[in-house]
């Protein structure tokens, strides 16, 4: 499932290409740099709502809103009727598709999102790939590097595998959620419809159409009246 193909609809953006070559699709992350460079056309075709800080190296699409306070550094990418919410920070080597939602104080770097993605509330979302429909709850923080910073590793037929990569955050194949308040730590890959649950401090591997649920229980109790 580390293909980008098994994780990826490839169809869903206009920025396959930068999966060419690649046996793996976190080897993508490192590209987006030099593909983010080679490719942007600096144009805002967008409307803003209020004031934004739109940087020069932007390409901005048709029927984009970016609203008030949004700071968008660049270089970056943006497709076609998106949402750019109320301070929003989009920092450098951002690659976001048609019809996505990157919202109040939420915060990418050297993402790379697929059409129709959401992240829509208070989210941060580093060095990682989001496919086809997927969707960030309030809150839900995605981090990119160990606290040792070395090399992120993922479980390959049961050992340690070295991405080569020191920042490495998170793939989210299409159309997997994941809920409010969750922390997916670094090398985190979801197959295709995963869900995580709210709360869940997720690492590693989970497949394709499998939930991610806290254990704990929740206690509930018979109200009774207050005394007077």
């Amino acid at each position: 499932m580390f293909k980008p193909a098994d994780l990826f609809d490839l169809s869903q953006t206009e920025h396959a290409a930068l999966f060419e070559g690649c046996e793996y699709a976190w080897e993508a992350l490192k590209k987006i740099k030099d593909y983010v460079k080679t490719n942007v056309r600096p144009a805002l075709k967008n409307r803003c709502e209020g004031t934004a800080y739109i940087g020069e190296q932007v390409f901005i699409g048709v029927g984009t809103v970016v609203e008030d306070g949004a700071m968008i550094k660049g270089p970056a990418i943006i497709g076609r009727n998106c949402q750019i919410r109320h301070n929003a920070y989009l920092r450098e080597d951002v690659i976001v598709g048609d019809n996505c939602v990157v919202g109040n104080s939420c915060e990418l770097k050297n993402v790379f999102m697929f059409n129709h993605c959401q992240v829509p509330h208070f989210n941060y979302v580093g060095d990682s790939i989001l496919g086809h429909k997927t969707h960030l709850g309030a809150g839900v923080k995605v981090s990119n590097i160990k606290l040792d910073r070395t090399n992120v590793t993922v479980e390959m037929d049961g050992k340690p595998f070295d991405t080569g990569l020191r920042k490495f955050g998170a793939l989210l194949g299409d159309g997997s959620e994941i809920g409010c308040n969750a922390v997916l730590n670094p090398g985190s890959i979801l197959g295709r419809g995963a869900i995580i649950y709210p709360n869940v401090n997720w690492r590693g591997i989970l497949p394709a159409n499998m939930i991610a649920k806290n254990k704990a229980g929740v206690e509930v109790v018979m109200k009774r009246p207050r005394e007077t």
